[in-house]
């Protein structure tokens, strides 16, 4: 029998009572495939031929993204954990980009009587398409939606030891792939999505000086490189690359691209090399496609022995993470002292992003979870 007495260790995540999931979204069928690029590429006059283009990626997969079904997973494991901890928060799921779209998830929220939701993001850098897009997003979903709930982005995660951990732990495994004879001289290009150099010049605060983006992916990488050579006594090289360029030709965007930077290290006689995607929480198109298919076409045709690294997806100390800023954030909204978890130099980031932050190349929109 329960005592009476004994002390209530439910979490407290006063003053939250709901938790939302923000992702970018995808096709789950051929017919979606346009449609679907030109939600994401929507005022920047991208050709209808452009985009069929771009479809043909897809299209090799069946027409469907996975990244639908890495949310309806994650979704799985994140309610389950919270119930494990005696958290009982509905959670909900909302996507920029494609069905379910943030704006009727809002209304549904609205209607079920949420007023106050903590925001999950599947993007954990700071940049305009990576974060503050995302801010302006939410705000075109609550606009105009009566009764929506006031909604607080918890904080960027790229540094937290639940996201970094099974990068560390992914990075050995695909070490282990490699011939033996090749692994100790291997390299390891962490990857992510690239984005136009100007946009990276103005990631994070202003007074900060910009290039965010780029430094919080190259701390992330130097944590991931130390720990491996603590586990396995080798300190590989190691190199920052870019997939999945989308802009003009004549717009500079961040370089090297992952195929570019096969054939150098080709070249310079690298015996071999693993491909970490450190920019993704789970396999996006962009690494099934990008890295599974066209970078380790590459590879083999130059002859490099190579594997790519597994992404956090559901793993379970991931999942974890977001019950750990769920709890931090609302012992910060209750004004509690926290103690708040990050490996790296760069340190724990801010809850509201600055004034400024991380602006909009396009001009200024209104958005949401900033200061």
């Amino acid at each position: 029998m329960p005592n009476p007495d004994a002390p209530d260790t439910t979490p407290d995540v006063t003053p939250y009572d709901a938790v939302l999931l923000v992702s970018f979204g995808g096709p789950e069928k051929p017919e979606d495939v346009v449609p679907f690029l030109e939600n994401v590429t929507r005022g920047r006059g991208i050709p209808r031929e452009r985009l069929e283009e771009v479809g043909e990626h897809y299209y090799l997969f069946g027409g469907r993204s996975p990244i639908n079904d890495q949310c309806r997973a994650f979704l799985a494991a994140m309610r389950a954990d919270l119930a494990a901890a005696g958290i009982d928060l509905p959670v909900y799921w909302g996507n920029r980009n494609w069905d379910p779209y943030l704006r009727d998830t809002m209304a549904q929220m609205a209607a079920d009587g949420v007023q106050r939701a903590a925001c999950f993001v599947t993007s954990a850098y700071s940049s305009w398409s990576s974060c503050r897009q995302y801010r302006e997003n939410l705000f075109d979903a609550v606009e105009g939606v009566e009764g929506a709930p006031r909604l607080d982005k918890l904080r960027h995660y790229f540094n937290h030891p639940g996201f970094v951990e099974p990068v560390v732990d992914a990075t050995l495994a695909a070490l282990a792939e490699l011939p033996e004879e090749v692994r100790e001289g291997a390299r390891i290009a962490f990857v992510t999505h690239s984005i136009p150099t100007a946009m990276n010049d103005s990631s994070g605060p202003p007074e900060a000086g910009g290039g965010a983006y780029v430094a919080q992916h190259r701390d992330v990488a130097q944590v991931v490189v130390d720990q491996v050579a603590e586990q396995t006594g080798v300190r590989h090289g190691h190199d920052l690359v870019f997939c999945s360029r989308s802009g003009a030709p004549h717009v500079p965007w961040l370089e090297p691209d992952v195929n570019d930077h096969l054939e150098a290290l080709a070249e310079q006689g690298v015996p071999g090399v693993v491909m970490v995607p450190v920019g993704f929480v789970s396999d996006h198109m962009e690494v099934i496609y990008d890295l599974d298919t066209e970078a380790m076409e590459t590879a083999e045709k130059l002859g490099l022995p190579a594997a790519r690294a597994a992404t956090p997806g559901d793993d379970a100390r991931f999942v974890a993470t977001v019950r750990d800023l769920l709890l931090e954030r609302a012992a910060v909204e209750r004004g509690q002292e926290v103690a708040r978890a990050s490996l790296g130099t760069t340190g724990p980031m801010w809850d509201a992003c600055p004034v400024g932050c991380c602006a909009n190349p396009r001009g200024e929109r209104p958005a949401l979870c900033g200061r």
